[in-house]
């Protein structure tokens, strides 16, 4: 394993080529459910600059990030090559939501130039990365990239912003933990 003070360019190029990132948190305390999500979709990720991140994160099923993040903020992003060479990047910080309600939503798009249709973006998770490491992946199987699934984006151009909005109040208000999301 590698420690880095940063993401370098040469980080920042690996990381914005990978199709599908891990992303970790857990509640304070020793109870509660460790929650991993994968994420994906081109254009959902961004290196803000070296020690920061962000991602769009759309409705979904569960809200558990968000409320983690919310309870404590620690998070760990993982990023893993399923094709070349093997290696896995982990970056670990503390994250925050700009919810698409908030007024520093909007600013935050400007961070993603070519993203896919934002009507079903709930927030913007932007994380301050305290530690970034690599280490080998030689056990990460070799996968075939076939494109982007569409079916969360047509999912969301079905809703209107008070579907989406009634769906955070009956879906996304809590964690599985019962801790508040938004």
């Amino acid at each position: 394993m590698k420690v880095h003070p940063r993401i370098d360019d040469r980080l920042r190029g690996w990381i914005e080529e990978q199709p599908v990132f891990f992303v970790a948190s857990a509640p304070s305390g020793p109870h509660g459910h460790v929650n991993v999500s994968p994420r994906g979709m081109r254009g959902t990720f961004a290196v803000l600059d070296p020690l920061r991140v962000a991602w769009l994160d759309f409705h979904g099923s569960g809200a558990e990030t968000i409320a983690h993040l919310r309870d404590n903020g620690r998070v760990t992003v993982m990023f893993c090559a399923f094709t070349g060479p093997p290696k896995v990047v982990r970056l670990h910080g503390r994250g925050v939501t700009t919810a698409l309600t908030d007024p520093g939503f909007r600013p935050l798009l400007a961070h993603f130039p070519d993203p896919p249709d934002l009507h079903g973006v709930r927030a913007v998770i932007t994380v301050e990365v305290e530690r970034v490491s690599d280490s080998c992946g030689y056990s990460v199987p070799l996968m075939d990239y076939r494109g982007d699934r569409d079916l969360l984006l047509r999912w969301g151009a079905r809703k209107t912003d008070e579907d989406l909005a009634d769906y955070r109040a009956r879906k996304n208000a809590t964690s599985i933990d019962g801790l508040p999301v938004f």
